[in-house]
């Protein structure tokens, strides 16, 4: 019986270059770093880079949140400590006061179609909705791309960060670890999102996925447009609970 709505985010519920995003935060990031280690900002593009493929290697054996590991990543590659107080002030300030006005230009925020309207249909029909987006992230970068989205931290009860996370997708350990937060299984969760790689698991753990992007991968249950799925939510949650049954 399905209990849960796992949403992507990017793509998702949100439209967007994420590579420009990226780009235009560890730019910003890097000049502000630079100024405290006194270096330039052109030295911190590889550290940034390293911490970034360490947080997302699928051959990890460490138990470090993906926090952990990117600020572990970074002081080893360029020396500066992200979680020195003075160091995480500043950017927590860059990431709650700045990286909510990146949404313009080449990085084209703006909500996709029908993704409000898929939140309310999850609860309209009383099950858990959370947020399972790519923990790489801090929650305030996370809140700043869900404001693009038109969709608040209110709207789900759980929000996976960089700090909540110990895997990225599509480990299974990831979705095993947001489920367990939630208090689910994994079979009890339905997961929508754009990518045929990271958002639908081939391992046999139960959790299935609506896929809402523009190919058409097999192990999804459904696929279609955001759009539809919020009007054809219930239906499918149906079928699904009547299989297993």
């Amino acid at each position: 019986m399905i209990r849960a709505v796992l949403f992507d985010l990017d793509d998702t519920l949100l439209r967007l270059n994420l590579t420009a995003f990226i780009a235009r935060y560890v730019a910003g990031a890097s000049r502000l770093l630079a100024s405290v280690a006194r270096t330039t900002p052109v030295a911190l593009g590889v550290p940034y880079v390293r911490a970034f493929l360490a947080m997302d290697a699928q051959d990890r054996e460490d138990s470090l949140t993906n926090e952990q590991l990117f600020n572990k990543t970074m002081l080893e590659a360029c020396g500066i400590p992200l979680d020195d107080p003075v160091i995480a002030d500043l950017m927590t300030y860059y990431e709650e006061r700045i990286v909510p006005g990146f949404s313009s230009g080449v990085v084209a925020a703006r909500p996709v179609p029908g993704a409000r309207e898929a939140i309310e249909a999850v609860h309209d029909a009383g099950l858990i909705c959370a947020l399972a987006t790519n923990p790489t992230f801090s929650l305030a970068c996370d809140r700043a791309r869900m404001g693009w989205a038109g969709v608040d931290e209110k709207d789900f009860a759980l929000v996976s960060t960089y700090s909540n996370s110990t895997r990225c997708k599509p480990s299974t350990r990831y979705y095993q670890e947001f489920a367990n937060q939630l208090g689910v299984r994994l079979e009890e969760c339905l997961m929508v999102g754009n990518d045929a790689v990271r958002d639908i698991v081939r391992d046999g753990c139960g959790l299935r996925t609506a896929y809402v992007g523009h190919g058409r991968p097999r192990g999804a249950v459904w696929r279609g447009p955001m759009e539809r799925l919020a009007r054809e939510l219930p239906d499918l949650v149906a079928r699904l609970d009547e299989q297993d049954a």
